[in-house]
């Protein structure tokens, strides 16, 4: 028997050209699948994060996720935030709290650590962070509890970070986990991938792309040819889908 929720009370995704998103047919699914009812689960789909405004004060809203670009700029908008999300300075989940305020978590790093940890091979201590976004804070989080060092590296880096020319044989060879946090390859620009030597790839590279679709990126594949360990971040949004109902549904 499914979960009994209180009438009309609704979900959904912010973020900003979010048509093809995850979130909306996974929790679709997941309602009809599990029989909770009276539950549903849409896009806003904005142009500035100004008009959150108007979608936190719409009615019966009792949970959101947030994508990009809005996982850092959102958190100006809300009243409090958990202490994870905090020490991240990222939030990807949004829980209406009994009283009216609103509070930020952070479901990525759950979600990262879980799917990563399926797979591990426990090749290397360092890492390379391709992109710094709001999902970047919370892969660097994870890694930094894993012992884990990280590197950025950016188009435009900020001090303690690299460009992507300044990748090196060096740096490939002690960074083995490499993980994509950019866009770059999401569908329709199926031919694209973030710019890294991987003629400096060996088998001994694990690449872990947080893009879903498609479901092998050019990135991904240019790590399969080589003999690299992969996975692609469906997993992940899984992890952190689940992990953002029990957080809006906790008493």
């Amino acid at each position: 028997m499914g979960k009994e929720i209180k009438k009309n009370n609704r979900f959904g995704l912010v973020g900003k050209n979010i048509e093809y998103s995850f979130s909306r047919s996974y929790f679709r699914e997941k309602f009809n699948r599990e029989g909770i009812k009276n539950c549903s689960y849409k896009n806003f789909d904005l142009n500035s994060i100004e008009e959150i405004k108007a979608v936190l004060k719409e009615k019966n809203i009792k949970g959101l996720n947030v994508t990009i670009p809005y996982k850092e700029s959102i958190i100006n908008y809300l009243d409090s935030l958990s202490e994870e999300a905090k020490k991240i300075g990222a939030v990807n989940t949004i829980r209406f709290l009994e009283d009216g305020t609103t509070q930020g978590h952070n479901t990525d790093a759950f979600g990262f650590e879980t799917a990563l940890l399926k797979k591990w091979n426990n090749q290397s201590k360092k890492a390379l962070i391709l992109g710094t976004g709001g999902a970047s804070k919370a892969i660097e989080y994870v890694l930094e509890k894993m012992k884990i060092q990280p590197l950025f590296v950016s188009r435009t880096p900020s001090k303690d970070q690299i460009r992507y020319n300044q990748i090196d044989h060096r740096i490939m060879a002690s960074y083995l986990l490499i993980i994509n946090c950019t866009p770059i390859g999401t569908h329709p620009d199926l031919n694209k991938a973030p710019n890294i030597p991987y003629d400096l790839l060996t088998e001994d590279h694990f690449l872990f792309d947080l893009i879903y679709n498609p479901e092998k990126t050019l990135f991904l594949k240019k790590g399969i040819k080589i003999g690299c360990t992969t996975l692609n971040g469906l997993d992940m949004l899984k992890h952190q889908a689940e992990k953002s109902w029990e957080i809006w549904t906790k008493v």
